[in-house]
């Protein structure tokens, strides 16, 4: 799965990345119009009320799917000093309840999700898409600056719960084969190589 595993940060970074760019030109935008210049009547034409809506969005998205990537790499903070000091046997069941637990609720949460995409305007645009008689469905409400289907953005539940739901079930399934955890050093850098010690002359 590592198509996926790819897939996934290449989202995070992404929406990541677009977000921090939307706000940098916006507060520069914001900056540059109390000046007077040549440029002036040309950045007070520009309009950037969107920007804070959909940085907003942009960062739930963000949330959604990096939760999955959390669950994968076993980043998520987790209370087990009680959990570790049960027996093996017992530990082994209580961590595989609570990854079930996990994908159960997740599971929920995407399914539900789901049935509001839907209801929330998502059956109108796919009908509309198909050429089918809409005249009795409601197309659903938009985003009050970006002016886009709000179930476009409310996506971000089915997908990123459904994710989340997967890389539960990866985790469990590993931690039986195994008996290992995701276990995430906080003190590593991804990127950067340990220091070897220098070669004695």
């Amino acid at each position: 799965m590592k198509w996926l595993d790819h897939l996934e940060e290449w989202l995070i970074a992404t929406f990541m990345g677009a977000a921090t760019l939307i706000t940098f030109v916006a507060v520069l935008h914001r900056y540059l119009v109390g000046f007077e210049s040549p440029l002036q009547n040309w950045l007070l034409g520009l309009n950037f009320a969107w920007a804070q809506e959909a940085t907003i969005y942009l960062f739930v998205w963000m949330a959604k799917f990096g939760a999955a990537y959390g669950v994968r790499t076993g980043i998520h903070v987790g209370v087990d000093v009680l959990i570790n000091r049960l027996q093996p046997q017992h530990r082994r069941k209580v961590v595989l309840f609570g990854l079930l637990a996990g994908a159960f609720f997740t599971g929920a949460v995407a399914t539900m999700g789901a049935r509001f995409v839907w209801e929330n305007g998502a059956h109108y645009a796919f009908a509309s898409w198909l050429g089918m008689d809409v005249s009795e469905m409601i197309e659903g409400p938009t985003t009050p600056d970006l002016e886009w289907p709000t179930w476009i953005i409310y996506c971000a539940i089915p997908l990123g719960s459904s994710l989340m739901c997967f890389r539960f079930l990866q985790v469990a399934w590993a931690f039986v084969r195994t008996g290992e955890l995701p276990h995430h050093d906080h003190g590593h850098v991804d990127g950067l190589d340990e220091e070897t010690e220098p070669t004695k002359a």
